[in-house]
């Protein structure tokens, strides 16, 4: 009884420690993976979600003062009469 108590404690250690082993290796290896997928995204040269969400709210609201601003330019030319 003794000796089947040890032998299922040591295989309950082995069990227990091959479990962390196997999340810690798993753990790795995703961080090696977002570090790959940083390092492509660094040298394309792309933008993040939030950085294009910004980046496109100035391009609006540049193109609505372009807008606001070209009637105002049409109302000043007049034309010249051909003498």
């Amino acid at each position: 009884m003794k000796n089947s108590k040890y032998i299922i404690d040591k295989l309950a250690r082995l069990l227990e420690q091959g479990l962390v082993s196997s999340k810690d290796i798993s753990t790795e290896i995703l961080n090696i993976l977002k570090s790959k997928r940083n390092e492509l995204v660094f040298r394309l040269k792309l933008t993040s979600k939030d950085e294009f969400e910004v980046l496109s709210k100035r391009v609006e609201n540049l193109e609505n003062k372009i807008e606001k601003m070209q009637p105002k330019n049409k109302n000043k030319l007049k034309r010249v009469k051909k003498s």
